[in-house]
């Protein structure tokens, strides 16, 4: 019985910045458990390479190109994948940028508005546009990846930008729950802490400031892309049946100081 409501066999799944780390983690992850999933990406190149990648482990996926900052686009793609294949129950919003490490005094209007584009506007276009046809079909589980950063201040890199786009992201989904839970649409969200991807060591300074961050994780180690995925899994899962407008931390502990 418990391990059926993690199963997603025939469910449509749709995974924004699908093509590699998090987004890949949580591709493969919905594909083992036997979702038709769709990896949606501004790259298509990215894409090719998630589905690739995907391949050699045995399990495959769809490849589509969107930008999450064009809500034009994102309608298209999300009514393009609903008649292609009558539905779409899953949608996790990883697509996400950081640009880290600027002071607020300094940040330019481009900076502010590219990061909230992408994390905050890009979120919302999505669950727009996918969840219009959950809630017609009274199902639908929508999964967005948030942060830590929306619960705390980091330290040392100064990004009051990117803090405010994932608390932001942490509110909408809460109103979004609020507002779908009586139409059989769920809406939840993964706050992660530091993951280990190619993207976290190629930030400037990161050597010196990965010894604050440990410091500051109980657990004394970064987060591995396949541990935000197993809990987006669940989430997306009948497992979570009566879970709704929750922000699940898997941060190491980090929030607990």
């Amino acid at each position: 019985m418990y391990l059926e409501k993690l199963r997603l066999d025939g469910r449509v799944a749709v995974v924004t910045g699908g093509g590699r780390a998090i987004g890949l983690a949580c591709v493969t992850a919905l594909a083992e458990a036997g979702a038709k999933v769709v990896i949606a990406d501004v790259d298509p190149a990215v894409a090719e390479s998630g589905q690739a990648e995907l391949r050699r482990s045995g399990h495959d996926a769809e490849t589509v190109q969107m930008d999450v900052t064009k809500a034009g686009q994102v309608t298209a793609v999300a009514d393009q994948l609903v008649a292609k294949h009558g539905r779409v129950e899953i949608l996790v919003n990883n697509a996400g940028i950081a640009r880290s490490g600027t002071p607020a005094e300094e940040l330019t209007d481009e900076h502010w508005l590219n990061v909230n584009d992408v994390n905050y506007n890009g979120v919302f276009w999505c669950c727009r546009a996918f969840g219009k046809h959950m809630l017609k079909a009274r199902k639908g589980a929508i999964v967005n990846i948030g942060s830590m950063s929306g619960y705390i201040v980091n330290r040392p890199q100064k990004q009051a930008y990117y803090n405010a786009s994932k608390a932001a992201v942490h509110h909408l989904t809460a109103s979004l729950a609020a507002e779908w839970a009586d139409r059989g649409v769920r809406v939840n969200a993964v706050a992660p802490t530091y993951v280990d991807t190619p993207l976290v060591h190629t930030v400037k300074g990161v050597e010196t400031m990965m010894k604050d961050w440990l410091r500051d994780t109980p657990m004394g180690r970064l987060g591995q892309p396949h541990e935000i995925a197993s809990v987006v899994h669940f989430l997306a899962s009948d497992a979570a049946s009566l879970m709704t407008g929750s922000t699940v931390l898997a941060d190491g502990g980090f929030t607990c100081w």
